[in-house]
C-alpha cells in the first residue's frame, strides 16, 4: 500500500472504530447504569420485615420489603443504588426498628421481584408509587433516603410528595456530569437516555435535608455530592466522611447519625457524631 493510501486508510480507520464506539456506548448505556436489573424472583421468605408488592401508575408491580415502625414515629422511603438489592438491609431494619421508625425499601421496575425494564421516567415513577403507597399505611412522618443512583429517585421524589425530610447518601450532582467525567472522549450530552438532572431539581426541596458522603469515593466524587449540596435550599447539612469511598459507609457511625437527624426536633446532626 502507497504513503498516500495509507495516509487516507488510517484517519478512515479511526473515525470507524470511533463510530463504531459511540454506538455500542449508546446501545449498552443501560446495562452500564442498572447492573443490578435481573429477571430473579425474590426470595419466598423476607430477610427482614415483610414481601410487599406495590403496583405503578404505568401497570409495573414493584417488589418491596416493610418494617412497620410504631405509631407516632417517622417512617423511611429508602431507594438504593444501582446494584444493591433490598434484602441486603436487614441490619439498618433492626437499628431503626429499635427506636420503632419504620422502613420501606423497593426493588426498581427490572429489578428482582419487580416487572418491567429500569429507565429514568420508570424509576422516577416507581418513587411516586412506593411513596404514596407508604402514605396510606402510615399517617406520620415519611422520610426519603436515597443512596447513590437512588438519590436520584429521592431528589424527585421528595420535590413531588409531602415527604417531611430528605437524606442522600453518595448524591450526585446529575448522571450526566458524571457520565461526562467519566467519559470526556464521547458527546454524552448527545447519547445520554436517563441523565438524572439532580440538580435541576433540587429547587423544589424545602425539607430538611441531609447529605452524606464519603471523602474517598471514587465512583460519585465527593465533588459531584457538595457541588448538589451548595445549589440545594436550607435547611441543609453536610457529613463528610473522610476514611470512607462509596461502598464502605454502612456502619454503626452512620446508622447513628440517620438515626439523631430522624429524631432531632430540628432535623441535625452533630457534625462531630461519634
Amino acid at each position: 500500500m502507497s504513503a498516500t493510501k495509507l495516509l487516507l486508510v488510517i484517519p478512515l480507520a479511526v473515525v470507524s472504530a470511533y463510530i463504531s464506539l459511540v454506538g455500542l456506548m449508546y446501545l449498552s448505556q443501560r446495562a452500564i447504569l442498572y447492573p443490578g436489573a435481573s429477571a430473579a424472583a425474590p426470595p419466598e421468605h423476607a430477610s427482614w420485615g415483610e414481601n410487599v408488592s406495590i403496583r405503578t401508575p404505568d401497570g409495573e408491580t414493584l417488589h418491596g420489603l416493610y418494617s412497620q415502625g410504631e405509631p407516632g414515629q417517622p417512617s423511611v422511603l429508602f431507594f438504593l443504588g444501582n446494584a444493591d438489592r433490598v434484602s441486603n438491609y436487614g441490619f439498618f431494619a433492626q437499628a431503626l426498628a429499635a427506636r420503632g421508625i419504620g422502613l420501606l425499601a423497593i426493588s426498581y421496575r427490572g429489578y428482582p421481584g419487580s416487572t418491567g425494564t429500569p429507565s429514568e421516567d420508570g424509576l422516577l415513577t416507581d418513587g411516586i408509587a412506593a411513596y404514596d403507597w407508604l402514605s396510606t399505611r402510615s399517617d406520620d412522618e415519611i422520610v426519603v433516603l436515597g443512596q447513590s443512583l437512588g438519590s436520584g429517585v429521592a431528589v424527585n421524589t421528595a420535590g413531588e410528595r409531602p415527604a417531611f425530610a430528605v437524606i442522600l447518601v453518595s448524591a450526585f450532582q446529575s448522571v450526566l456530569s458524571l457520565a461526562q467525567a467519566h467519559y470526556p472522549f464521547l458527546p454524552v450530552a448527545l447519547l445520554i437516555k436517563d441523565p438524572f438532572r439532580s440538580d435541576l431539581r433540587m429547587a423544589k426541596l424545602k425539607q430538611p435535608k441531609l447529605f452524606i458522603h464519603g471523602r474517598r469515593d471514587a465512583i460519585i466524587p465527593l465533588s459531584s455530592g457538595e457541588a448538589l449540596y451548595q445549589i440545594a435550599p436550607e435547611p441543609k447539612q453536610m457529613l463528610v466522611y473522610d476514611g470512607s469511598g462509596h461502598n464502605d459507609l454502612w456502619d454503626v457511625r452512620m446508622i447513628g447519625d440517620i438515626i439523631r437527624f430522624l429524631e432531632s426536633p430540628n432535623r441535625s446532626v452533630s457534625l462531630h457524631s461519634p
